[in-house]
């Protein structure tokens, strides 16, 4: 029989040991995404969808995220509207994937303008059927979330193309994100 000495010590050390370990835990810095240009978390005109009567100048924004785990291979970014009125299956905005993870952001811009893409990056087809960044453009008189979500994953290379639709991305995702970063922005289209 262990002696009520041993067992004290054995439950004290052990409680050191599991203290330290949550104390590591707690101090780990997350994986975080920023959006530049926004006034109070929304988007100006500047980031606005041009067409389907909206008039902003469709200039995707600059998207910055830091701390992705080590074991990151590759990022992938996407805008998406939970808010539009598809009977519940949302808009995709923008994707672009096969970012490298040694990557730290998306220039303001750099939709559509391939040499300010990260080398290798790809932008894929959004729901306005275009391979590059279409931004908010609610119904009238409506205000919208936007979900900025960078994606890390376990894998260099997504098996996509320009062409590839936002659900074969997804598919594409499953099973190979390590941790995820989100930001919510906002935009309200006034009512004319």
């Amino acid at each position: 029989m262990r002696s009520a000495h041993t067992l004290r010590s054995t439950l004290l050390i052990s409680a050191v040991i599991t203290m330290t370990m949550t104390s590591v835990v707690a101090h780990a810095e997350p994986f975080t995404v920023k959006v530049g240009n926004l006034a109070h978390g929304r988007f100006a005109n500047e980031q606005v969808y041009g067409g389907f009567g909206c008039h902003g100048d469709n200039v995707s924004p600059h998207i910055s995220w830091s701390r992705p785990p080590a074991a990151a291979k590759s990022i992938v970014v996407t805008i998406y509207d939970p808010d539009a009125p598809t009977g519940g299956l949302g808009w995709t905005h923008w994707e672009v994937v096969n970012i490298p993870a040694s990557q730290a952001s998306l220039e303001k811009g750099a939709s559509g303008n391939a040499g300010r893409l990260p080398a290798g990056a790809i932008e894929t087809l959004t729901d306005f059927g275009e391979s590059k960044y279409g931004g908010p453009c609610p119904p009238q008189g409506t205000s919208h979330r936007y979900i900025v979500t960078v994606s890390a994953l376990d894998v260099a290379h997504l098996d996509v193309e320009k062409k590839s639709s936002p659900a074969l991305v997804a598919y594409q995702m499953h099973g190979k994100i390590i941790v995820q970063a989100r930001y919510v922005a906002k935009y309200r289209r006034a009512a004319d």
